[in-house]
């Protein structure tokens, strides 16, 4: 399909950068792992025997290291949650845990921005999460750092800092589902392709952001990222 053949202008293909590439990654899909590390889940009263679960976000979501991103509409309870991102080149279904890691291009790091006071609220009506969690500039990234220079990360610090003081700190190693298992598991659920990136989940210390915050995160290995959170729109 190109421009020619549309009856309206063709939207921009969303991307990430990759360190030390000239050329961007396109990314297809967003999915992001619901409670998947220990303390992130006790702190919100949810059952740790539970497995994870999977929502998405849209590719046209995402928010490039730097900018400002303007406080979203209808709430009054923005959280920051930090996380692992897998960004892969291939994929299929069901892929087994132990074949995972050949359909990864690499890492990054991301914030799954949350309209928390929203997702409580459709939680307990039984609703979609999606208001709470899938809006306009929702999905911060950073550059993909390729798996081919930085190999597969299972441990390392990841953390979160809003206006310079640590709000959020827990280790790779805490991650109840790992990298392989993830990709198994939503694997049976959807056709993983080329350009899906995947957000891993979060660890405790989530809290309430405020228009003015600056916010810096990392995963230790992969990368840094930061922004900031704007007025209203």
């Amino acid at each position: 399909m190109n421009a020619a053949s549309t009856v309206i202008p063709l939207p921009p293909q969303p991307s990430l950068p990759v360190v030390g590439e000239f050329g961007a990654y396109p990314v297809r899909r967003i999915w992001c792992v619901g409670r998947n590390y220990l303390e992130h889940i006790r702190e919100m009263g949810n059952d740790e025997r539970a497995p994870p679960f999977f929502f998405g976000k849209h590719a046209d979501m995402l928010v490039p290291d730097g900018a400002t991103i303007p406080y979203p509409p209808l709430t009054k309870d923005l959280h920051h949650e930090v996380e692992l991102v897998v960004a892969m080149k291939s994929g299929g279904l069901n892929i087994q845990a132990d074949k995972a890691l050949e359909h990864v291009y690499g890492y990054a790091v991301g914030i799954d921005l949350t309209r928390r006071d929203l997702q409580i609220a459709s939680r307990k009506k039984e609703r979609p999460w999606e208001v709470g969690k899938s809006f306009d500039y929702s999905a911060p990234c950073s550059a993909i750092q390729p798996a081919s220079k930085i190999g597969h990360p299972t441990a390392g610090k990841i953390w979160l800092t809003v206006n310079g003081k640590e709000a959020q700190k827990g280790d790779l190693t805490e991650l109840i589902w790992n990298v392989p298992e993830i990709i198994w598991q939503l694997s049976q659920q959807v056709k993983l392709a080329a350009g899906d990136i995947i957000m891993t989940g979060t660890p405790a210390g989530v809290s309430q952001l405020q228009p003015g915050d600056k916010i810096e995160c990392g995963v230790d290995g992969v990368g840094k990222l930061a922004v900031t959170i704007g007025k209203p729109e």
